[in-house]
């Protein structure tokens, strides 16, 4: 599976890129909220973990003025500045095995990670 953003990406300009898989997967929970008002896909990293920092993401209805803003076709992807600088080149991807399902983030400015995937440093 490739980690290119060919059909879906509109700009590529922010410190997290989605690969088509995580788009259609994030769009599609979005769609599923079925929320009052638009939705973004809030990415941060955030103290604690096992080996230093935490991954966390969720839905957001608020952006600040500083955040970092990507749109991923129909999906906003939102960044706080501090995590920007931890997610520099970093790519989401969602697959779907028999190992189970979920999102993983691939950081290339993680030089330690956790059996986990969910905490590095």
């Amino acid at each position: 599976m490739t980690t290119t953003n060919v059909n879906l990406t509109e700009k590529v300009t922010g410190p997290i890129s989605l690969t088509d898989t995580a788009v259609i997967k994030v769009a599609e929970l979005i769609a599923a909220a079925g929320a009052d008002e638009p939705l973004a896909l809030r990415v941060a990293v955030k103290s604690g973990g096992c080996s230093g920092f935490n991954y966390d993401m969720y839905f957001d209805s608020e952006i600040a003025e500083d955040d970092v803003v990507n749109a991923f076709g129909d999906v906003k992807v939102v960044v706080d500045p501090a995590s920007a600088e931890l997610l520099a080149g970093a790519s989401l991807d969602y697959s779907d095995s028999l190992q189970g399902a979920g999102f993983h983030i691939t950081n290339p400015n993680a030089t330690r990670t956790c059996g986990c995937g969910n905490s590095f440093s």
